[in-house]
């Protein structure tokens, strides 16, 4: 599976042109790829202002996205603020090149920025099924906690999707490379570059790792748009040769 990370600048809450921003970056991707990957709430950066930026299932974006998933005959994911039932969510789509729609609503909510106070938290695991790979969708905070994104399922990958800002990228580097590792697993962190509404400065560090912690994509500080092909059969031989997942802990849920 060929996957392309777009680690750029965003608008504050400014929906219009960060749509315009990433159909460009979309439309510069010369390699037929599989996935393309946007950071977390790619139309606003991370406010904490949903009734201002937030959309419906219905709304612009998320046709925007099925449009140019369709087009470009790929599938898309990032996360942005949906507005559902009078309630926000720091919502994950990923969009199949079909123009169908699975999604991830964000489970651990950041209460350090007051995440928790604007939003409400999902409480499912979410893994989906795409070109016979199962991947796991999780949102920049949920990096944080192991226990909900530990494989039980036998997924092949996970996404974190992230604003993550520059005075702790350290652990984002770490934490992300630690998922690979006691996962057994692909790992794709997407990271936003620049700074937000608010002065906090982010320094991007977007990055592809593989099932024994090695840099497909290494960590970066600039602009850029980073492509990478991930195999299947080798991360299968991997875990085969290893098999460090048949002896890992069983344990529920609550």
């Amino acid at each position: 599976m060929k996957v392309s990370c777009i680690q750029g600048s965003l608008f504050w809450e400014n929906a219009s042109a960060n749509r315009n921003y990433f159909e460009e970056k979309i439309n510069s991707i010369q390699d037929e790829v599989d996935l393309i990957v946007l950071p977390e709430m790619f139309t606003s950066g991370f406010t904490m202002n949903p009734s201002v930026v937030a959309e419906e299932m219905s709304g612009e974006t998320v046709l925007w996205l099925k449009n140019m998933a369709i087009r470009k005959n790929v599938a898309i994911t990032g996360s942005m603020v949906i507005s559902e039932n009078n309630l926000f969510f720091n919502r994950m789509l990923f969009v199949f090149p079909n123009g169908d729609i699975r999604y991830y609503d964000k489970k651990h909510l950041f209460t350090l920025a007051g995440e928790d106070k604007s939003y409400t938290s999902g409480n499912e695991k979410v893994i989906i099924s795409y070109l016979n790979w199962n991947i796991c969708l999780q949102i920049c905070y949920d990096l944080r906690f192991p226990v909900f994104v530990r494989n039980t399922e036998d997924y092949d990958a996970i996404i974190y999707v992230a604003n993550w800002p520059k005075p702790r990228i350290a652990a984002w580097d770490a934490l992300l490379k630690a998922r690979a590792i006691e996962n057994m697993s692909y790992v794709i962190g997407v990271n936003r570059i620049g700074e937000d509404g608010n002065g906090h400065p982010y320094v991007g560090h977007t990055q592809i790792i593989d099932e024994l912690g090695n840099y497909l994509v290494t960590p970066d500080e600039n602009e850029t748009v980073f492509t990478a092909t991930l195999s299947h059969q080798k991360m299968m031989e991997t875990r085969n040769k290893l098999g460090f997942l048949n002896d890992r802990d069983i344990f529920q849920m609550r």
